[in-house]
């Protein structure tokens, strides 16, 4: 158990990102983590040998998709001998704050939060670190989800803590791109006790593999819009 009296883990979803997760690994607050675990998905590069060398634990998700590697990241903490309290979830292409983990866990930790997002809409986003679709899509599903559940956010960020109790009861399913909007209309519709904190945004190393292309965009905002609706 961390100086901070709970344990936090954090899950990094990694595919292609050689250049880049060694650098998020590296700017993570150790001392103050019970472990890092970046899954490894698909990727054909060296992105598993960069993270063992920071001192990340690497599994192994071969099937693509987002939401699938977060969700094996999640099998293995719930196989643990000792779960942990808290669990931080942020992306491996460095377009995050590592250092800002703290930031983003402290509701949780000081205020008994359930859930915290960590919001690009409230902190300081480097220009050219989202892309017009990515902005747009954020608002809307923002907006609907105030309209259909009453629960007020403004960004569906990849930065965010969550406690683990309340992560496994989500239930989570979603393996691709409505991940973070599901953990978040499911936390609206559980009542959980959530917040938002600002933090920094940069443009990643590397392309991305989803807001990069045309046909990325627009199924991940097809999934984000459906996902919304879905659990009306």
């Amino acid at each position: 158990m961390s100086e901070t009296g709970h344990r936090i883990s954090v899950i990094i979803p990694a595919f292609n990102e050689e250049n880049s997760v060694g650098k998020v690994i590296a700017e993570l607050p150790k001392n103050l983590l019970e472990d890092i675990i970046v899954v490894n998905n698909n990727s054909n590069d060296n992105t598993s040998d960069m993270a063992l060398k920071e001192g990340a634990i690497v599994i192994d998700e071969p099937v693509p998709g987002y939401g699938r590697a977060c969700l094996k990241g999640m099998d293995y903490l719930k196989n643990k001998q000792q779960v942990p309290d808290i669990v931080v979830f942020l992306d491996a292409d460095y377009s995050d704050y590592p250092n800002q983990l703290m930031d983003v866990a402290g509701p949780i930790i000081n205020e008994n939060y359930d859930m915290v997002i960590g919001s690009r809409e409230l902190g300081n986003r480097e220009k050219g670190s989202m892309t017009f679709p990515q902005i747009f899509g954020n608002k809307l599903a923002t907006r609907l989800i105030y309209w259909i559940y009453k629960v007020r956010f403004t960004d569906l960020g990849p930065f965010r803590a969550i406690k683990f109790s309340a992560l496994m009861d989500l239930n989570m399913t979603d393996l691709n791109y409505g991940w973070t909007v599901e953990m978040q209309v499911k936390a609206a519709k559980k009542n959980l006790k959530c917040t938002e904190v600002p933090v920094d945004y940069r443009k990643r190393i590397g392309f991305s593999k989803v807001s990069g292309t045309v046909k990325g965009a627009f199924l991940a905002g097809y999934k984000i819009i459906t996902t919304i609706v879905k659990y009306m």
